[in-house]
């Protein structure tokens, strides 16, 4: 079956292809600033030593796990990092603990402000510090009135421990085994594979981590981290998986809500399948755009006619599957062709290196569709891999029912090739267990319609050409939360704070004054 696609930020993907923990400290490190604002709010019993607790802030270089984060962090000395203690089993709080990385950019007018806003990028499995970093020139009136906080959920990131599965190394060899052979001597081939990567999740992580890093544990992580803050209330900005998170927390803590920006909603109301075929539709509705951007260029690599361009490309890309084509030292398989092609329909700013990755590959090469999937991957020049995959998967077993019957799977793959014929590999539509089925732990959740009662207006935000995690979405989880909805026209996945003149200022004001946006807003690209 084809895999869930994790939902990030176009923030994140641009900026990519261009280019000591002391949660309860006694004597500070040097340059550490130690505050305990806490706690604030409802505390629930028990866990008063984590809602109470003071935060050590200093330098963010030590939090630095990627390259990536260090350019960031490095060159932005208006940001502050600390550690947060919370218990890995929150049915034994006086069990072991564990630490969550948080990266904040202090509101420019202390007498004006109004607390802390709280972001995660999504993914699952994406750095919300690295998010805030990038995010944090972009804020305008809401760098001054709130201190921005980006947080690594527990097992991503800078967060200890992490969820890691497989070696840089295994990850490369990962992504040229290309797994398109259905024969039952094939499916039989790739399950003993994806339960194999099961198991060494297992003894490279522990299971009693990966039994707990799921959304239902992330929510309980937020409301320690609202208090430990200093805020009654909580104010956050999800984005895609990340509204997941915001849309359970409202459920889980409504009295504990001030604000609630959700851009680019995972659908309460779908079932796993159903959001797979959905983000199949969603990805050949943005090809489609591209195409058709495309065809007005006179060096279009899927050509001047729009309807013949699932063909182009899919004559383009399937020769990978037998002979993939040298870069430098590497070798770029079907399935990194075809995740490059995936990150690029995040963005209409990577449709132009999508059209060059493509114009590359009828040549034989490969450089710009390696990077274009590298970037999905979070790999850097140097072959180190973030583990956003490792913890995507973890989160997403314990999140998702696991799907095992063969029959369930078989009719997914046909749904999502009919829904995405660009991506139709040509075989048969049959499918192997995924690694889910293989997990060491059971599921502590599942989608579901959030039942709220004494929530105050939150604000979902829904892109009509969002590829990831379509429009109708939106529209369910504002209805589903009673909350206001804000339409953007445009075929991207996430808008919030990447400079659009009319979503930027509309959900600026409903975070800073709590005023939704008038019924009916609709803001175009």
């Amino acid at each position: 079956m084809p895999r869930l696609s994790r939902v990030l930020p176009v923030v994140a993907a641009a900026t990519v292809l261009a280019s000591c923990s002391a949660a309860v400290p006694g004597t500070p490190s040097a340059g550490v600033s130690l505050e305990k604002p806490g706690p604030a709010g409802a505390v629930p019993a028990g866990l008063e030593e984590f809602y109470g607790q003071t935060l050590g802030w200093g330098d963010c270089g030590a939090f630095a796990t990627t390259a990536n984060d260090r350019r960031a962090y490095g060159s932005k000395r208006d940001l502050e990092c600390a550690r947060l203690a919370v218990p890995l089993d929150y049915a034994d709080p006086g069990g072991e603990k564990i630490e969550l990385g948080l990266l904040r950019h202090r509101a420019a007018s202390q007498q004006d402000r109004i607390g802390s806003l709280l972001v995660n990028p999504g993914g699952p499995g994406a750095s919300g510090m690295a998010a805030a970093a990038s995010l944090a020139a972009n804020l305008g009136d809401l760098g001054r009135r709130f201190d921005f906080v980006g947080f690594d959920p527990r097992g991503v990131g800078a967060s200890e421990p992490q969820v890691r599965c497989l070696t840089d190394a295994e990850r490369d060899a990962d992504r040229l085994d290309v797994d398109v052979d259905t024969t039952p001597a094939g499916i039989a081939e790739t399950e003993a594979e994806n339960k194999a990567y099961a198991e060494k999740c297992a003894a490279n992580t522990s299971p009693e981590v990966l039994a707990n890093v799921g959304t239902r544990d992330v929510v309980r992580d937020l409301d320690v981290m609202r208090s430990a803050l200093g805020d009654e209330k909580l104010s956050y900005v999800g984005y895609s998986y990340g509204t997941r998170i915001g849309s359970q927390y409202a459920e889980a803590f409504p009295g504990n809500v001030r604000a609630l920006v959700l851009d680019g909603a995972v659908d309460p109301t779908q079932s796993q399948v159903d959001s797979l075929v959905a983000q199949g539709a969603g990805f050949q509705k943005a090809f489609d755009a591209f195409a058709a951007w495309c065809a007005q260029r006179q060096d279009c690599a899927v050509g001047d006619d729009p309807a013949k361009a699932n063909d182009v490309f899919r004559q383009l890309t399937l020769p990978l599957i037998d002979r993939p084509v040298d870069v430098e030292d590497r070798k770029l398989s079907y399935d990194d062709a075809i995740t490059g092609a995936i990150q690029a329909m995040y963005s209409q700013e990577l449709w132009e290196p999508l059209n060059s990755g493509l114009t590359e590959l009828a040549n034989n090469r490969g450089r710009v569709l390696m990077l274009l999937a590298d970037t999905y991957y979070d790999r850097d020049a140097d072959g180190k891999y973030s583990t956003i995959t490792d913890a995507f998967n973890a989160i997403h077993c314990v999140d998702d029912a696991r799907i095992t019957d063969r029959a369930v799977l078989d009719e997914a793959t046909r749904r999502y090739k009919e829904a995405a014929p660009f991506l139709d590999d040509g075989r048969p539509a049959a499918a192997a267990l995924d690694s889910c089925a293989f997990w060491p732990v059971p599921s502590t959740s599942e989608p579901a319609v959030p039942q709220v009662r004494g929530l105050p207006p939150v604000l979902v935000i829904s892109t009509t050409g969002d590829p990831a995690t379509p429009y109708q979405a939106g529209v369910n989880l504002a209805k589903a939360l009673g909350g206001g909805l804000l339409t953007y026209e445009g075929t991207q996945h996430t808008v919030f704070l990447q400079g659009d003149a009319c979503v930027d200022p509309a959900t600026t004001t409903y975070l800073i004054d709590l005023t939704l946006p008038a019924e009916g807003t609709v803001c175009t690209s």
